[in-house]
């Protein structure tokens, strides 16, 4: 294993500076824990709620080091083979194939099938070679010429037998063939790994990291990454938005608003042209913060309040939530022109319904309508088959 010759940071304070020209704001305990990163060669977990810039501080490393990013994407039911490596078999087979003839000439002579079989066997290695050898990103992370960063993202949604796959690479920067032997990583890879703390992570995973935990940052310091940003939202609705957007986030909801949908929501404004933030405008926006129909409820209950006590949210913006509390007047209280959905639905919903006209059959009379079906004995039925079978 060969170190980079040159560190990447001269120190923590450059750290902050290069990412900041990067647009991601680093606070000096989130910079000193990516200095430690460069110069120990030990990978970084990250752990916190989703959309507080985890995955995105790794995608700054890379910018900023100049490395090549490769990201492991991680998800219920992943095997290893989707992370570190599989054998590309379509490409045997076609090797296979075409040398069909050359195999044949290896066990031309061979005087029982049991020699043949030892035959094509001894030629076993030439087929599970590097040459068929698929890489997935942690394989590829060590086999990479080129300085690189790798993102392990979301690996608490990963089954833990997958932990156990990272281990050798993440402690010795090394990944086993069982056929090929151990590949060790010339330079080693930058690791960030991140996890949403949908479940505790191994000890011993975690005691091969450096760690992190990122929670949602001060008010100060949301408002400096939204002006980073270049929103064309003023400053001083700027500043109004991430006070709603944190006391938001105190409320229960199914999923708290992130940093980036802040950023998104006065991009929103300022495509708009919004002038004054208000209880009206807010609730007709906040579905891009907001993204489940209980929480959208919440939040509009509370939005005039965070505005202004004497505000109240407009019917029309109120309507868009589909509010399925509330109930539908019955029948005797509509009012003539009223078109009841359900209704509606329920009367399509009966047997037979297809057969008068629809799509094209053609139309039933009353009195057919009133007749029963005429019934067709079996013998009746097998002269009318055999007449159609003589023509």
């Amino acid at each position: 294993m060969t170190l980079p010759a040159t560190p990447p940071f001269d120190s923590v304070d450059d750290v902050v500076a290069r990412l900041t020209e990067l647009g991601y704001i680093a606070d000096r305990r989130l910079a000193t824990t990516v200095y430690l990163v460069t110069r120990m060669n030990k990978p970084v977990l990250l752990e916190g709620p989703a959309g507080v810039g985890k995955t995105e501080l790794a995608k700054s490393l890379a910018a900023a080091t100049g490395r090549r990013l490769l990201r492991l994407q991680c998800y219920e039911g992943q095997d290893e083979t989707k992370a570190l490596y599989e054998w590309d078999y379509g490409k045997q087979l076609l090797y296979t194939q075409i040398l069909r003839e050359k195999i044949g000439q290896i066990i031309a002579d061979a005087t029982d099938l049991n020699e043949a079989v030892e035959r094509i066997g001894a030629q076993e290695s030439v087929f599970f070679s590097e040459h068929f050898l698929a890489p997935r990103p942690l394989l590829e992370a060590i086999r990479a010429r080129d300085p690189v960063v790798l993102l392990i993202d979301e690996v608490d949604r990963a089954d833990e037998a997958l932990e156990a796959v990272l281990l050798e690479m993440l402690g010795e920067f090394q990944v086993s063939v069982p056929e090929l032997g151990t590949f060790t990583a010339d330079i080693p890879p930058y690791v960030v790994l991140t996890s949403n703390n949908t479940r505790d992570l191994a000890a011993a995973l975690k005691r091969r990291c450096l760690h992190l935990f990122l929670d949602y940052p001060s008010a100060e310091r949301e408002l400096e990454i939204v002006r980073s940003k270049d929103t064309g939202l003023s400053d001083v609705l700027a500043a109004q938005l991430v006070e709603i957007v944190r006391q938001l986030r105190e409320l229960e909801l199914r999923k708290a608003p992130s940093i980036s949908e802040t950023i998104d929501w006065a991009r929103t404004l300022a495509v708009l042209g919004v002038q004054e933030l208000t209880a009206a405008v807010l609730a007709e926006t906040v579905s891009v913060v907001v993204k489940y129909d209980k929480d959208v409820r919440k939040a509009l209950e509370i939005i005039p309040r965070l505005v202004d006590p004497n505000a109240t949210v407009p019917d029309q913006a109120h309507d868009h939530t589909h509010h399925h509390h509330h109930h539908h007047r019955p029948d005797h209280d509509h009012e003539p022109g009223d078109v009841d959905g359900a209704v509606v639905r329920a009367g399509k919903d009966l047997p037979n319904r297809f057969d008068n006209g629809y799509y094209g059959t053609p139309p039933k009379t009353s009195t057919s309508l009133a007749q029963p079906r005429p019934q067709i004995s079996r013998e009746q039925g097998s002269r009318s088959f055999a007449r159609r079978r003589a023509l």
